[in-house]
């Protein structure tokens, strides 16, 4: 472990850790369990840094695009922020208008979060999570753990317990490019796979209508690979209202989504037992990031694994409530391949 960032609301710094495994060396903070560096070789044997990222603490804590964050209690957004649970009305902070977006805006990924165990391969952290806390009920304990596997998998695991029962929705929220995060052009060129046979429409808020739509003979279709770039621009509602890709697709099967780039012959399959992933295209990206680069539109692809966004105010939709004292765990897998 390294440290080099600088806190700047906490006494002491905050600390890098390397973990290596199968081929792969990644860096995690204790600074909001992030995922700062992911080194993956190509097909010649190159590595490259492929998750975006800052090079400093300030970074991350005055950023504003959740680059590699660990996002919690509830990722994506409450509508009306605010949600009933027991026959009891909790309220948010409405931090994207009317809505609360990630539970921000006293978000996990601006908290020091505390080394319970690490391995030449994994690092475990923790959190205390108060009652109240961003407006949530109970009292949470939650673990993160980055663990990389010997065949090119890196598995983030969201471990959790509440002495009331709450909302339990976690995902992590890196930016991919396979190119390497220092060729931000390139990231919608790479070709996408999404088995996922429907998809959730926004409204003009991003808050899913309660549709579930078919992607057949939609620009939403990637049951077919294709480059992400191919329909960006579609003369469609959903990628109008949202600026391009932001939408929940769901998850029936693994892997439920596959990124890659032909040019380094670098791929990534994600494995989730979450219901929905919802893929983000870089839309509004606008952040002075590592190494000197400007990462602009479209630079870095989400694929954030979560239950469905707004799902709280759809009862027939997946729920991730979570019962008094039940443990909460969830576990998503990103498996490198080279060629």
């Amino acid at each position: 472990m390294e440290k080099i960032f600088s806190n700047l609301h906490i006494d002491q710094g905050a600390t890098l850790y390397t973990i290596t495994g199968g081929g792969i060396t990644a860096v995690v903070s204790d600074l909001g369990a992030t995922l700062v560096r992911l080194m993956v070789p190509d097909a010649s044997g190159k590595e490259d840094d492929v998750v975006l990222g800052y090079d400093t603490a300030k970074g991350y804590l005055e950023g504003t695009s959740y680059l590699g964050a660990t996002v919690g209690r509830n990722a994506n957004r409450i509508a009306g922020a605010a949600f009933t649970l027991g026959g009891k009305t909790y309220t948010m902070a409405a931090n994207e208008g009317a809505n609360n977006l990630h539970s921000g805006p006293d978000c996990y990924h601006t908290r020091l979060w505390t080394l319970a165990e690490q391995t030449r391969s994994s690092v475990k952290l923790a959190l205390d999570s108060p009652n109240g806390d961003q407006g949530m009920p109970g009292n949470a304990r939650i673990f993160v753990t980055y663990a990389l596997d010997g065949n090119g998998g890196l598995h983030i695991v969201y471990d959790g317990k509440c002495d009331q029962a709450t909302i339990f929705n976690m995902t992590n929220h890196s930016y991919f490019n396979l190119a390497g995060h220092q060729h931000p052009e390139k990231a919608i060129a790479q070709v996408l796979s999404l088995p996922g046979r429907h998809f959730c429409p926004d409204d003009a808020e991003s808050i899913p209508t309660g549709e579930t739509r078919s992607v057949e003979g939609t620009p939403m279709d990637f049951r077919s690979p294709k480059p992400i770039c191919q329909d960006i621009d579609a003369d469609y509602e959903p990628l109008h209202l949202q600026g391009g890709y932001d939408h929940n697709w769901e998850v029936f099967c693994n892997p439920c989504a596959t990124l890659t780039d032909p040019e380094s012959g670098r791929s990534m399959a994600v494995y989730t037992d979450c219901p929905g992933i919802q893929f983000y295209s870089g839309n509004f990206l606008n952040e002075d990031g590592k190494d000197g680069v400007h990462y602009g539109k479209h630079a870095g692809i989400a694929l954030e694994t979560q239950f469905y966004p707004d799902c709280i105010h759809k009862p027939d939709w997946a729920q991730p409530v979570v019962e008094a004292e039940k443990p909460y765990h969830s576990e998503t897998v990103y498996r490198f391949s080279w060629k």
